[in-house]
């Protein structure tokens, strides 16, 4: 009986592992995809440089799921801090300034373009210094969401971003939601 239980629970526990391996190489897969799409777009001709910078990425994506799934929230945010310098100093072995921002966005789907083009869009009267509010606010909540594990916590970064700005107009004299209103007949109009 002793060597049933035995060898039932070594044969579960290669089981175990190996679907961990193959868990492991799919997972590793998908995160490779994501992070080709990304560095695709940024020019780079070096074939070395190429498979440093994908891999880079990879390895925060990868990251960045570890601390959130193995580390209390106390601890998370500074790991985290840690972990973004350290891929940002990373990239900058092999990219420029302007080719990390392209990852930064490919990362967070490129919510800051379409989010400063929407306000500017629904609210032709921003001045200049509000647009530059609402840029700098965004690029702090692209920071943020970068370092977050999934699709709808990184717009969560951004929702909060929009909603301080919403506040920020509101206290300069704008009706958010008759700006949007008045956005959204427009754009009827136009789509007809």
């Amino acid at each position: 009986m002793k060597k049933i239980l035995l060898f039932i629970s070594a044969t579960f526990f290669a089981f175990c592992n190996l679907y961990a391996q193959n868990n492991d190489a799919a997972y590793t897969k998908v995160l490779t995809d994501r992070a080709q799409k990304i560095v695709n777009t940024l020019g780079i001709e070096d074939g070395e440089a190429y498979r440093r910078v994908t891999e880079t990425l990879v390895n925060q994506y990868k990251s960045i799921g570890f601390i959130y799934d193995s580390l209390s929230v106390d601890v998370r945010e500074q790991k985290l801090y840690n972990l973004h310098c350290e891929f940002i100093g990373k990239l900058s072995a092999d990219l420029s300034p302007e080719q990390i921002v392209k990852v930064k966005d490919g990362m967070t789907y490129g919510v800051v373009k379409v989010t400063y083009d929407s306000y500017c869009d629904m609210i032709p009267s921003l001045k200049e210094e509000e647009k530059r509010q609402l840029m700098a606010w965004l690029v702090e909540a692209r920071e943020h969401a970068m370092d977050a594990p999934s699709s709808g916590k990184k717009h969560e970064w951004f929702g909060k971003y929009k909603g301080k700005f919403n506040i920020y107009l509101s206290q300069r004299g704008y009706d958010s939601k008759k700006e949007r209103k008045a956005w959204e007949e427009r754009l009827k109009k136009t789509n007809k």
